[in-house]
């Protein structure tokens, strides 16, 4: 995919692997949306990319906010133009120190579902109609060894991880013939 005129959208992009995503992107000619909670850092980040000489937008937003994606989206589109590029790369392990599947509360559980499925679920929904009707775009699922290695203690996260390379999967499939890509990438271990 040709990076120039086109549009990044990248989810936790305020530091580690989003913001160099967003470094990456930008230098490559794309104009990038980085979306993340904590708004200093978010602006930290757009002030990095901006020096280096890159298009770069931030947006303040939870991912994992039931009424989010539709403002993130709006937004995006807005600031940078139709999106080309969605990456779901916000995520959350959950309640920390990682407890084993036993000792899980529920309402924790559903919080890493929210932010690592749901989040990346409704955003895509508010994205890809656009991209199908232009005949082109692609979904990147972040993913981890977590979706198929079952960890003890990483319950919670890797369910939802593989829940959301599932869906990934999903998509790939329901939209096949649209000119829209689905993939979904483990990037390995990071020192972020």
């Amino acid at each position: 995919m040709n990076l120039e005129n086109t549009t990044a959208l990248v989810t936790g992009g305020s530091r580690g692997l989003g913001k160099a995503l967003g470094r990456a992107l930008a230098a490559a000619g794309a104009r990038v949306v980085l979306v993340a909670r904590d708004s200093v850092a978010l602006d930290l980040a757009v002030a990095d990319i901006c020096a280096q000489g890159g298009e770069v937008y931030g947006i303040a937003s939870d991912v994992g906010g039931v009424d989010s994606a539709a403002s993130i989206a709006a937004q995006a589109s807005a600031l940078a133009g139709p999106i080309d590029l969605l990456i779901h790369n916000a995520s959350t392990l959950g309640v920390t120190p990682l407890p084993q599947l036993l000792d899980t509360d529920a309402a924790d559980l559903g919080r890493t579902f929210e932010v690592n499925v749901m989040g990346p679920f409704r955003l895509s929904q508010a994205v890809v109609g656009g991209m199908a009707v232009r005949g082109r775009g692609v979904v990147v699922a972040i993913s981890s060894d977590a979706a198929v290695e079952a960890y003890p203690g990483w319950g919670a996260y890797g369910a939802s991880k593989a829940a959301h390379d599932h869906l990934t999967r999903i998509w790939a499939e329901e939209l096949t013939g649209s000119g829209v890509r689905f993939l979904a990438i483990d990037p390995g271990e990071m020192d972020t």
